[in-house]
């Protein structure tokens, strides 16, 4: 969850030198979508319409040899399901032949595969008794609100908690004056849009480095999280978290956070096997602007490819296709349209 406790005059000059150092032509237009792997499409979909009250917009069985190529996992069959809540897309994609592994049931938020997206609600108390019913494993304690001595954040309400397979998620209620300006003046919807992915890192540095000096992000701001109430909302005794978060071009689009976690250390590094067809997979839609250029890029900087080429791929609707992984291993899948 991106909000401020405070922003140190060394982390404000750390950021200004981060926007300094991105390209002239930034890349990357919009992140389109966030895709992960789920291992019953029947009960993740209604999963995400009960307790969220996403709506299932499309449907379909992908054999394509070339979408194999583009993610990794080859012979494979995927049915695969498109959600829309308010303007922001997910995609559940269940693998019907060739399974993989499951998310690790001590997995934690400080692990380098952790990954979420924050759903925003015009009420929380109300959005949590919803989620009540549905009876959700919660990783916060219950919902967590930023206290008055934060300026930046005050009144903001957070909590997390997991999908049916083990996937984290979050829910956030931005009080007047917080937030995006979309986000204010709803009182005829609970559950109004998705605000932002957020992945653990191991080097706010690094991952700038790859997300804003060759993918075109822009770093948007950035603070540091700590005390009773950070530890209550990640489950996470003594964390000290530094967050960073980034938007593409389009200002419309969902965004990007950075959760580098100072204290405690041990979390653990994505291991190097994970597949696309592994719960533990998940990975952003970006769309960018030049992907044969942004190719050359990724290859002089050494970038981990799980695609060989780009290549067009009809069910997910690009011209081409490429996914790569950042330097913790988090999935990226460019599109050009």
């Amino acid at each position: 969850m991106f909000f401020f406790n405070y922003l140190s005059r060394n982390f404000a000059l750390f950021i200004v030198l981060c926007m300094s150092a991105s390209l002239a032509h930034a890349k990357a237009i919009e992140l389109k979508t966030i895709a992960f792997t789920v291992s019953d499409l029947d009960r993740s979909v209604a999963f995400y319409e009960q307790a969220m009250r996403f709506k299932k917009v499309s449907e379909q069985i992908i054999v394509n040899h070339d979408f194999d190529y583009v993610t990794g996992v080859f012979g494979s069959r995927v049915r695969s399901a498109e959600l829309q809540l308010g303007n922001e897309k997910i995609q559940l994609n269940q693998y019907l032949s060739a399974s993989g592994k499951a998310i690790p049931i001590d997995s934690r938020s400080n692990d380098l595969w952790f990954q979420h997206f924050a759903v925003v609600v015009s009420d929380m108390d109300k959005a949590f008794a919803q989620l009540q019913r549905v009876a959700v494993t919660g990783i916060s304690s219950a919902p967590q609100t930023i206290s008055a001595s934060n300026v930046g954040a005050a009144g903001i309400k957070a909590y997390k908690f997991k999908d049916p397979d083990g996937h984290p998620l979050e829910l956030l209620y931005f009080p007047a004056g917080k937030g995006r300006p979309t986000w204010q003046g709803h009182t005829d919807q609970l559950f109004l849009g998705i605000d932002h992915t957020a992945i653990t890192v191991a080097d706010t540095a690094r991952s700038i480095a790859f997300y804003q000096d060759i993918l075109g992000f822009t770093v948007a701001g950035g603070g540091l999280n700590t005390g009773a109430t950070q530890e209550q909302l990640d489950n996470v005794f003594g964390a000290v978290v530094r967050i960073t978060g980034l938007r593409p071009q389009s200002a419309q689009s969902v965004g990007l956070e950075f959760l580098q976690y100072l204290t405690p250390s041990g979390g653990r590094p994505a291991p190097n096997d994970i597949q696309s067809n592994d719960l533990q997979h998940v990975h952003i839609v970006l769309q960018v602007d030049n992907i044969n250029q942004l190719t050359e890029e990724l290859t002089k900087k050494h970038v981990a490819f799980i695609s060989p080429q780009a290549l067009a791929v009809k069910e997910l609707q690009c011209n081409q296709c490429l996914m790569v992984k950042d330097p913790d291993g988090h999935a990226v899948l460019l599109v050009d349209q």
